[in-house]
């Protein structure tokens, strides 16, 4: 059975691809399948990634304003960035859950500086929300 940082990982690479070439809904359920996100975890992906993009020009418009360099981020630091937040202003989950899936998120997928990165962004975004 999928974790949670599993199916957020899904999330993400999700994302990326969306970022890339368009939405595809057979592509995402296909994805998920072989990434053995199901049930629980399955729905649990699909609200986040749903969620990121119904929400995204408030997510970006976030991020632009507590980043002053939004258009040098990677694709995946962007999808990251995107889900994280998301999660931040709408769910109920931990912030500080949220903010360590984050920082592996990043360093799994990223590069050697996107953890530290994700990181500032994301407790810029809590200090500014408080």
């Amino acid at each position: 059975m999928a974790t949670r940082h599993q199916a957020r990982k899904s999330v993400v690479s999700l994302l990326y691809a969306s970022d890339l070439s368009g939405e595809n809904q057979a592509f995402i359920q296909e994805f998920l399948e072989q990434q053995k996100i199901r049930n629980e975890q399955k729905t649990f992906a699909l609200t986040l990634y749903d969620g990121v993009k119904a929400n995204l020009s408030a997510l970006d418009m976030n991020l632009q304003a507590n980043l002053k360099e939004f258009n040098r981020l990677s694709k995946v630091e962007l999808a990251i960035l995107r889900l994280s937040v998301y999660e931040l202003l709408f769910s109920d989950t931990d912030k500080a859950i949220i903010i360590n899936e984050a920082i592996e998120l990043g360093k799994e997928l990223g590069n050697e500086n996107s953890s530290k990165l994700i990181n500032a962004v994301l407790d810029t975004i809590i200090k500014a929300k408080k």
